[in-house]
């Protein structure tokens, strides 16, 4: 089998004989259509290798890194000379030493184009007004990575990230127009109002959400088909415990192995129609990966290992508290201006925020006619992401590492469960997540369990009814059923009501794969003086 990819370099990929996607149908129409554009992604999900694509194909044509793909008998835009930026290489805290380097890579291409002396400054702005005039009636291709790089790195520092935003503002005006640029192409995680990309520079074309433009980053399910067909035969087999050849596994338990990454990797939509999405590229390259590596078949968060926090929400984090309650919503609804202007991220609606950097994505069309738009989870992988940082923040580290959440919902009894809860919400910090209400404690509950890898279900539908939780090990299922009193007073009347609901809506009767199944009712006291589950019983 041709090996996954680990490069965003498409020269590399292709002589190093790994998989490549290909994108190179959208490219065509992207170039074919735009001259300046702008989009932005999550990390880790093939901004860099698109942009590296556009570069090659601008700098050498299609030969010899294009044979077999779409592209190779249709590109007609010749060749250029590619100025690659990317703007992680420069400063995020020293804004002299940023418009030092940045000017010295203008000077640096220009001296590789043979106009020597010709970029002086060290300006920025002034840097590149000498190289399009030394440029003459000649024209670049100009490839801008992470641009928003500077910005969020200075999220908590205003007066830092002014003079950031000012530069960067200035140096897109600069762009504007100027005919020496024969293709611009500029991406990052963030989409801002502010930057001038959508102002001042206003020829550059947002096509962050373009639908036409939805699945050319990003793995749509056909193309994980086409190009990881050996892999997910692979993949049945050891499901299966290799009681079936590769050879013999049928068309249906490919779509059935393909539902399950969906549940975990799909669900990303950039589709301002909202019709299309796409699995996330870097976590269905190490699933499959580790397919062949470790023989064996592992749903595991490599979006979330791969770098932890997006530098952006740590950032943010440091003077912000991210609500528990998001992990409650199928549905977030916002304001259609606070989504598609957002004007600058000190102040950026933390929803969008959230969605900007992977963790939520679009879930309803996009247009000017709907006042709201809708935001919700991609997938599981991006759920689990979620409730790990969450985790992390209200949970100390040490006991995390004393108190494995697996061990204690696969071993303990009812009363030793009960006490590990309790012991876990004590080292919750009350004034950042107050208790006040059922919700909350159950979102708690959701944020440690699902944060330590487990996974859980709120609200489960049977044909009955809904319990609040329930969580699944290998060995075992628990279901929790939980009520909250604000003062104790009624504490005997509300584990009655639990008791019941959870035998007559007959909760966990629907698990039917042979595994043991606790059914737990729990009241938690929210009194000052006790805040913990008072009252519990196992229902049989």
């Amino acid at each position: 089998m041709k090996k996954i990819a680990t490069s965003e370099n498409i020269s590399e990929l292709i002589d190093l004989n790994r998989i490549y996607v290909d994108k190179t149908e959208y490219i065509f129409k992207l170039v074919d259509n735009y001259t300046r554009i702008f989009f932005s992604r999550p990390r880790r999900f093939g901004k860099s290798l698109t942009l590296n694509t556009i570069g090659t194909l601008f700098e050498q044509g299609v030969d010899p890194y294009f044979k077999g793909t779409w592209i190779y008998d249709k590109w007609e835009f010749g060749t250029y000379p590619v100025l690659r930026l990317n703007f992680l290489d420069y400063s995020t805290d020293d804004l002299e030493e940023f418009k030092e380097f940045l000017s010295a890579d203008l000077s640096d291409f220009a001296e590789d184009l043979g106009l020597t002396g010709k970029v002086k400054s060290s300006h920025p702005v002034l840097a590149l007004k000498q190289l399009c005039k030394a440029l003459g009636s000649g024209q670049m291709v100009l490839l801008i990575d992470e641009y928003d790089c500077q910005l969020t790195a200075n999220i908590n520092d205003k007066v830092l990230y002014e003079k950031f935003r000012k530069i960067i503002r200035r140096f897109y005006g600069a762009l504007k127009g100027k005919k020496q640029i024969r293709f611009l192409a500029v991406t990052g995680v963030t989409r801002l109002k502010d930057v001038s990309i959508f102002s001042v520079g206003s020829d550059i074309e947002d096509l962050t959400y373009e639908s036409a433009f939805s699945q050319m980053i990003g793995f749509t399910r056909e193309e994980i088909k086409r190009f990881y067909s050996d892999y997910l035969k692979l993949g049945v087999c050891y499901e299966n415990n290799e009681q079936i050849k590769p050879e013999d596994v049928t068309a249906k338990q490919v779509e059935e192995f393909l539902d399950r990454m969906a549940y975990h990797y799909d669900g990303y939509c950039f589709d301002n129609k909202y019709r299309d999405k796409v699995f996330s590229t870097w976590s269905v390259n190490h699933f499959l990966r580790a397919i062949g590596t470790d023989k064996e078949v592992k749903f595991g968060d490599y979006w979330y290992d791969a770098g932890g926090v997006p530098s952006i929400l740590a950032n943010y984090l440091k003077t912000h508290t991210l609500e528990v309650s998001v992990l409650q919503q199928d549905a977030i609804r916002i304001s259609y201006e606070d989504f598609q202007n957002p004007t600058s991220l000190t102040s950026i609606n933390q929803s969008v925020l959230m969605c900007q950097t992977g963790y939520l994505t679009l879930k309803s069309p996009l247009n000017e006619d709907c006042l709201f738009v809708t935001l919700g989870f991609a997938n599981q992988e991006v759920r689990k992401a979620l409730s790990r940082l969450l985790m992390f923040r209200f949970i100390s580290e040490d006991f995390l590492k004393t108190h494995p959440a697996r061990e204690a919902l696969a071993q303990y009894d009812a009363k030793e469960l009960v006490l590990f809860f309790n012991k876990m919400l004590a080292a919750v910090a009350y004034d950042r997540y107050p208790l006040k209400e059922e919700s909350m404690v159950r979102a708690l509950l959701q944020v440690f369990l699902q944060g330590s890898g487990l996974k859980v279900e709120v609200e489960k539908h049977n044909s009955k009814g809904r319990c609040d939780l329930m969580a699944h090990t290998k060995e075992r299922h628990v279901v929790f059923e939980l009520k909250y009193s604000p003062d104790g007073a009624d504490e005997q009347t509300l584990l009655a009501e639990a008791v019941d609901q959870i035998k007559r809506r007959d909760y966990g009767a629907e698990l039917d794969d042979g595994k043991a199944v606790l059914r737990l009712a729990l009241v938690f006291n929210g009194r000052d003086d006790e805040r913990k589950f008072t009252l519990w019983q196992q229902v049989q």
